[in-house]
């Protein structure tokens, strides 16, 4: 290849990566709107408005839309005339698939968790007994219920990162979000409720003393379907967010 040749292609190589760092960070703007409430289940997006928001041309756009749709974060809703792309609203069904996947992930980084030496594992139990003593601290002040969140993310976290390999752990990121959108929205209705999910981590803690990887696999998934459950309850009451 010529000089010049090479000058073109590094330029073309230049601009590609800068599209798809672009792309990216669109990407993570639009889902942590999406997860964070800011865009609301049901919304209807379009692209003009969102590309102004993000201060980026309406091409980055689309491709977000595309992965995100991938994802199951926006999906297309057509009419008798027309097509468009809304932020996937928040169903009974939609939550017992993604819990029920987030749970039988975690039971896979638990079983490996509970395999470790007792010495690692140990130093594990007592970084998750902590965490339990917190959301127990925080359970009866409501000052502080904004952490509770947070404090179960870690809680669950530590347990994926002591026992994941990548790819679990690459499943697990993409699906937590879309859980944390359930937990988010109706946490202020469920938190009167977070003692039973504090007893199930108790369950799970001391699984994991005894590294039983059969128990821990088992408590794991058991705390997130009865916390689908909980949730479940809610959407009876108040209705499935963004289905209207």
């Amino acid at each position: 290849m010529t000089a010049v040749g090479l000058k073109k292609a590094s330029k073309t190589g230049t601009s590609q990566r800068k599209q798809d760092t672009t792309v990216l960070q669109a990407l993570q703007q639009v889902r942590e709107l999406i997860v964070h409430g800011k865009l609301s289940p049901g919304t209807w997006i379009v692209e003009e408005e969102l590309a102004k928001r993000l201060k980026v041309s309406r091409t980055p756009v689309r491709a977000v839309l595309q992965w995100l749709q991938q994802e199951g974060y926006v999906r297309e809703q057509r009419t008798a005339t027309k097509s468009r792309m809304i932020v996937s609203p928040l169903t009974k069904d939609d939550a017992s698939e993604l819990y029920s996947f987030l749970g039988r992930l975690e039971g896979l980084a638990g079983r490996n968790t509970a395999a470790l030496a007792k010495t690692k594992r140990m130093v594990i139990v007592h970084q998750l007994k902590s965490l339990n003593q917190q959301l127990s601290d925080v359970r009866t002040n409501p000052s502080k219920h904004g952490t509770i969140f947070d404090i179960d993310r870690d809680f669950h976290r530590l347990i994926v990162e002591s026992g994941a390999g990548p790819r679990l752990r690459a499943w697990h990121q993409t699906i937590e979000p879309q859980v944390e959108r359930y937990w988010r929205l109706y946490a202020s209705s469920i938190v009167h409720n977070l003692q039973l999910s504090i007893n199930e981590h108790n369950d799970i803690i001391s699984a994991l003393a005894d590294g039983d990887a059969d128990r821990v696999e088992r408590s794991l998934q058991t705390n997130w379907e009865k916390g689908c459950e909980r949730v479940g309850h809610i959407i009876d009451v108040f209705g499935e967010r963004g289905s209207w």
